[in-house]
């Protein structure tokens, strides 16, 4: 399986090497522009996530709710989006991809972003607190797993 997710993804990595982009930016760009993703996005998707839940102002009920509503989608793809230029960019390096629990704490992310954006589409299947609840805890386990693969990363970039 290793192997063939490498040969399907070979290609697509041939084609971003064929811009001669900067060795500097092939290893250091994918963390860069994570990290900004993961701490600046992801902060305010949990902080305007726990405003709404337990602020006891309805006007700033409201207004983070909204924001949390707005933000959130956009977390998600830049994540996956990101998810998939650090799986090119360990191919374009020659890395293995599997071996590395950088690899699959980003996987667990996008696995769990994914359950809590599939919750919150259902509406919380009528608007059950339990759901919220299960939402507003299974995005902040995501945000804590996000700065544990921020540590990993650096550690694997620094390695390579």
């Amino acid at each position: 399986m290793k192997e063939t997710i490498r040969e399907f993804l070979q290609p697509i990595a041939d084609i971003f090497s064929g811009f001669n982009t900067p060795e500097i930016v092939v290893h250091w760009g994918h963390p860069f522009f994570m990290g900004i993703v993961i701490f600046a996005m992801g902060s305010a998707v949990a902080i305007t996530g726990w405003r709404s839940r337990i602020s006891e102002d309805k006007e700033v009920k409201e207004t983070n709710k909204g924001d949390h509503r707005k933000v959130a989608p956009f977390l998600f793809l830049f994540i996956t989006l990101g998810y998939s230029g650090g799986v090119l960019s360990l191919i374009m390096q020659g890395q293995p991809i599997f071996e590395s629990p950088h690899f699959w704490t980003g996987s667990t992310v996008i696995g769990l972003l994914g359950l809590n954006g599939l919750i919150s589409a259902t509406g919380f299947i009528g608007n059950k607190d339990s759901l919220r609840t299960t939402h507003a805890y299974i995005g902040s386990l995501a945000l804590a797993i996000m700065v544990i693969h921020a540590i990993l990363g650096l550690k694997l970039g620094l390695s390579i």
